[in-house]
C-alpha cells in the first residue's frame, strides 16, 4: 500500500486492508461485529490515509506467513451429501457442484475475502442449500430448467455482496439467511 496518505485508494489497497481483517477475525484478534464494522469502512475509505486507522493495532500479514488467497475453488457432491459449514474461508469464485446428491453451504460464519463474492451453481438431479450472512445482499442470477430456485430472506443492508449464477436442472437450490429458512438444520 502507498505511504502517501492523500492519494487515492485502489482496490488493491482496500483488498489488502479487508485480507489483513480476514486474517485477524479467522485469528480471533476481531469480533465477527468489529470485523463487519472495519470492513465498512475500508470498502467506504477514498484515500490511502482512511484505510491506515483501520489496521493500526493489528499485525500487518506477511507474505511469508500469510496462506495464498485463493482466488477459485470448487466444492463438490457427487451422489454424496456435501456439508461445509464453521469458520472457513471462502474464495471470490467459488464454484458450487451437485450431481444426484445434496451439498450444503454455510457462508454466515465463512471468512470472506471481500466485499463481493460470486458462487456459481451447478445442479444436476441435486439439491444445493446455500446459508447467508444476515446482512448479506443477493442477487440471484440462476437459470432452473424442470427445477426449483428459492430466495429468502429479502435483500440484506451494509453487508457483502453475494452473486449467484449458475444453473440446476432437475433439482433444487435454495439461498436462505436463517437455520429456520433451510429444511437440513
Amino acid at each position: 500500500m502507498t505511504d502517501d496518505a492523500v492519494l487515492r485508494a485502489a482496490d488493491s489497497d482496500r483488498d489488502r486492508v479487508a485480507a489483513v481483517l480476514g486474517e485477524a477475525l479467522a485469528t480471533g484478534r476481531l469480533t465477527s461485529v468489529e470485523h463487519a464494522d472495519r470492513l465498512d469502512a475500508a470498502y467506504s475509505a477514498k484515500t490511502v490515509g482512511e484505510l491506515a486507522p483501520i489496521i493500526h493495532d493489528l499485525p500487518d500479514i506477511s507474505t511469508t506467513s500469510r496462506p495464498a488467497l485463493v482466488d477459485q475453488q470448487t466444492v463438490r457432491a457427487v451422489f454424496s451429501k456435501v456439508i461445509r459449514k464453521g469458520r472457513w474461508v471462502a474464495s471470490r469464485h467459488t464454484t458450487l457442484s451437485a450431481t444426484y446428491g445434496a451439498l450444503i453451504v454455510d457462508l454466515s460464519d465463512a471468512v470472506l475475502p471481500g466485499r463481493e463474492i460470486t458462487l456459481t451453481v451447478n445442479a444436476y438431479a441435486a439439491k444445493l442449500i446455500i446459508r447467508v450472512p444476515d446482512d448479506a445482499e443477493v442477487i440471484d442470477e440462476v437459470a432452473a430448467l424442470f427445477a426449483k430456485r428459492q430466495v429468502s430472506g429479502g435483500a440484506g443492508s451494509g453487508g457483502p455482496v453475494i452473486r449467484v449464477v449458475g444453473r440446476v436442472t432437475f433439482g433444487k437450490v435454495v439461498v436462505a439467511r436463517g437455520v429456520t429458512d433451510w429444511n437440513l438444520a
